[in-house]
């Protein structure tokens, strides 16, 4: 009896979201350490008249990652608006399986790049092919979609969160693995090579996951229209309403994310050179457990989600956890030292929270039909924020380099205390269900 339930247990999860989002992180967290160490170890021999080696070496990684991340903030625009249209005509799968494609091709791009010694631009054309699948842009909204559809409105942010976190786990272990794969090697592959490897190996079990076992629940238009798609039939709440979209909460929403998107986002561009540069200066190994940690707040921002929901709402949720990244980027300003960066790090707690929350609240203006649309529209706002933020803590960092090299993320904390505006705007204007109101729908 215990054989079959178990393998009916089986049968059932890996037909869920979850086994293909934690393939595809657990692919991530090995090609982020391996194009790390790629891109330092190719810029090493980088030199600009007037500069020291190191400053040549970091103005090589940083510019080199200006345009990568420009390229793939800039070509996902048009593919992932199709792709949501096409999610929200019933095609829930498109904005998943397409990006993975896209996935998959850019890190067999980085393993042809190692082994064969091409050029490190080639990774201009990696990320175009990236961008073009809709990329990230599309994959995340499309995943959001499909939790949002499938979970009631009380439960929506837990089931986010959860998500979340096993994608932060994956990540984690990924990140804690991958630079001691990147340093295996033999005479006839070269470091990083093996790495790479595996890392295809898992963005192609997440594409076949996605294509021939991950179940999609079909919702009828007459259900979205009435909005009766979050509600359980066995459940005794009572049947919502239907939404009618709130424009103003809509727009003051997605002001706190750009705003919010564009403080973690400038930080992140820059902070994958800072730890390459002395006092730090960080081997794969290194880098490998600072991903780690930097994904590690998936899961504190979880038990965050489950220990404050209790006691406050959504809005409040929101503000702890731009506190908590804005506290940790101010710490970020002065690190000299690896135990800086994480004591920097631990004050991050909670960072996570704001995002998913976000889009929750987004999802709870709008009428279902509309769902995957606002979620992409979400998603492009931050990617056309991108596009000024990225060049923008570049070139600022570039520019602090001799006198305070975390200067950006001093601004970094400075965006993040502004988004927490609109989002007190928000929480005035719509007061939510008292938390014990909330804990009778659980």
């Amino acid at each position: 009896m215990v054989i079959p339930s178990v393998c009916q247990i089986a049968s059932t999860v890996i037909r869920l979201i979850e086994p293909t989002v934690m393939l595809e992180e657990l692919a991530s967290a090995l090609f982020d350490t391996a194009l790390q160490v790629v891109v330092k170890d190719r810029s090493a021999n980088a030199t600009n008249p007037d500069t020291s080696r190191e400053e040549s070496q970091q103005r090589a990684m940083t510019n080199f990652y200006m345009t990568y991340n420009l390229i793939i903030h800039l070509t996902p625009i048009l593919p992932a608006l199709i792709l949501a249209r096409l999610g929200d005509r019933g095609w829930r799968k498109a904005p998943i399986v397409v990006p993975l494609c896209g996935y998959l091709l850019s890190r067999i791009i980085l393993l042809l790049v190692v082994l064969l010694h091409l050029p490190l631009k080639v990774m201009f054309g990696a990320a175009t092919i990236f961008g073009l699948s809709g990329g990230y842009c599309a994959f995340w909204p499309g995943v959001m979609t499909l939790v949002s559809l499938s979970s009631t409105t009380t439960e929506r942010s837990k089931v986010i969160m959860r998500v979340e976190v096993l994608y932060g786990a994956a990540g984690i272990v990924g990140s804690l693995v991958s630079g001691h794969l990147f340093q295996l090697y033999s005479s006839t592959l070269g470091q990083g090579t093996i790495l790479l490897i595996v890392s295809v190996v898992l963005l192609s079990l997440s594409l076949l996951q996605s294509i021939f076992l991950l179940q999609v629940k079909q919702i009828s238009r007459e259900a979205e229209d009435n909005c009766h798609l979050l509600s359980q039939a066995s459940s005794n709440v009572p049947a919502e309403a239907p939404v009618v979209k709130n424009m103003v909460n809509v727009v003051l929403l997605l002001v706190a994310a750009i705003l919010y998107g564009t403080s973690v986002g400038g930080a992140v561009e820059v902070l994958g050179s800072f730890v390459m540069k002395e006092p730090l200066s960080w081997n794969a190994m290194q880098v490998g457990y600072g991903n780690a940690a930097g994904c590690s707040i998936f899961l504190t921002s979880f038990l965050g989600v489950i220990l404050f929901r209790r006691c406050i709402n959504d809005v409040g949720l929101i503000l702890i956890g731009m506190v908590s990244f804005a506290s940790g980027m101010y710490f970020m300003t002065f690190v000299t030292a690896t135990y800086m960066f994480y004591l920097a790090r631990l004050l991050t707690l909670f960072a996570l929270i704001p995002m998913p929350t976000i889009r929750s609240l987004l999802s709870q203006q709008v009428p279902a039909s509309s769902c995957g649309r606002t979620l992409t529209v979400l998603q492009l706002c931050l990617t056309f924020a991108g596009m000024a933020y990225i060049p923008a803590f570049t070139k600022i960092y570039q520019g602090t380099l001799n006198w305070l090299p975390g200067f950006v993320f001093l601004l970094s904390s400075i965006l993040a205390v502004l988004g927490m505006i609109p989002v007190s705007i928000v929480g005035y204007r719509s007061p939510q269900k008292q938390p014990y109101e909330r804990i009778q729908g659980d």
